[in-house]
């Protein structure tokens, strides 16, 4: 853009301690900042950053329209919570006013699996009203992107297995309660394990009646078996409790979350699809001891065995920065609710092209009809292709030419790839 881009922070909270750094240090400014919280409605976002007052003061949610209309920003980040539900309100305000929109919202990821109701809702205004409204963070690269990315360098795959932490007090109080903490092993069954202890019928009809409360790598799993089409044949989620064995402080809770209680819990969702390959992935989301860190480990199991392991990731700036980083892509998409797959890689096989110039001709005019397909589904799509039989028919040739005319030698490899680079590209 030839001018500075302007965000509004939607939710003043931790996470916005980094985005709204973040947005500063990218060159783009943040011209308004909503919350519900009395305690940080009317201080400058500076006070909240820890930096120089900005100029810019924290409004009540009951004015968000008002500022939003006022401030004209190209995009709000959405960082409070962590169900699309509850994110509905703010994602709608800025689709209905037709203004871009990023959450941290982990189901936002991929809310197509869980509450498809509110996404059709929010696509359906966002194209109306010419904006993008999506969700991202760091399920988007760490357990989507990189992940899809090794399924894309394997042979064959039976299985995918991922598992990852985190821990809760950096995200805020909705977050950890969400996740069980702070509550009996009793109180726990009843309000968090039992939701999960259902047929996959009474599951529809949750989801149907926008009811379902998704762990966060219920729509990863959607995620990836989009990307990597797949068939989703059955998904299931099972939430245990996790414990500790002292008592631990919770400065987010405002507690001390004792021997025997749940300082979190484990979430696991289990995909099998129609072309066998299962996707097994885990949550771990608890108020750490002085032992825990964060991780996030997968394997693509398969011809051969990929493992990713990272130890102690900055989960939280990580987040953050993806969120930010994401802001040109989101200004520049397609208007609706779009979910971060949407890019397919192409590879069109050594012979395709055929080995002689009515045939690559012939065959380029197919593969453009089916690839134009693609980028009319509103795909970004990646191209690649193998020159081997036309690095070959020129060998040929320039090697049956040099036998004819000892004044002409044999043409090296190297030099027949590029001699079929440039006339594949102007054929």
């Amino acid at each position: 853009m030839d001018r500075k881009i302007k965000v509004v922070q939607y939710g003043a909270g931790k996470m916005s301690v980094y985005t709204m750094r973040y947005v500063y240090e990218k060159g783009a400014e943040i011209v308004g900042a909503i919350d519900v919280n009395p305690a940080v409605i009317g201080k400058d976002i500076g006070e909240i950053m820890g930096t120089e007052n900005k100029g810019v003061k924290v409004v009540s949610v009951n004015s968000a329209e008002e500022m939003i209309k006022q401030t004209k920003p190209d995009i709000v980040i959405v960082t409070t919570m962590s169900l699309i539900k509850d994110v509905e309100e703010a994602l709608m305000l800025c689709a209905k006013l037709g203004v871009n929109a990023i959450t941290t919202c982990e189901e936002a990821f991929y809310p197509m699996n869980s509450n498809p109701e509110i996404t059709k809702k929010l696509d359906k205004m966002a194209k109306e009203t010419n904006c993008t409204i999506t969700g991202s963070g760091y399920q988007d690269i760490y357990w989507g992107q990189l992940i899809s990315s090794i399924a894309g360098s394997t042979h064959k795959i039976t299985k995918i297995k991922g598992s990852s932490s985190y821990n809760v007090e950096d995200y805020g109080i909705a977050l950890a309660k969400a996740h069980g903490a702070g509550l009996t092993s009793e109180e726990f069954e009843r309000d968090v394990a039992s939701a999960d202890e259902i047929s996959e019928e009474a599951r529809k009809e949750l989801i149907e009646s926008r009811k379902f409360a998704p762990s966060y790598m219920w729509n990863t799993n959607g995620w990836l078996c989009s990307k990597l089409g797949l068939t989703v044949k059955s998904q299931t989620q099972k939430c245990v409790p996790q414990f500790n064995d002292e008592d631990i402080e919770s400065s987010t809770l405002n507690m001390t979350v004792k021997k025997g209680m749940a300082t979190g819990m484990s979430a696991v969702v289990t995909t099998e699809t129609e072309e066998g390959i299962t996707i097994e992935s885990e949550c771990i989301g608890k108020v750490y001891s002085k032992n825990d860190v964060d991780t996030n480990e997968w394997t693509v199991y398969g011809e051969p065995n990929t493992t990713l392991k990272i130890t102690m990731p900055a989960t939280v700036e990580l987040t953050c920065a993806t969120v930010v980083n994401r802001i040109p892509d989101v200004i520049k998409a397609e208007s609706g609710f779009t979910m971060q797959n949407n890019k397919i890689v192409v590879a069109l096989g050594r012979n395709c092209f055929g080995e002689t110039f009515p045939e690559q001709k012939k065959n380029v005019k197919k593969a453009a009809v089916a690839i134009a397909d693609i980028v009319e589904a509103k795909y970004d799509v990646i191209i690649t292709h193998s020159n081997g039989a036309q690095v070959g028919m020129l060998q040929t040739a320039m090697t049956e030419f040099s036998r004819l005319d000892p004044k002409y030698t044999v043409a090296p490899v190297s030099l027949c790839g590029a001699l079929s680079q440039g006339y594949i590209g102007y054929d």
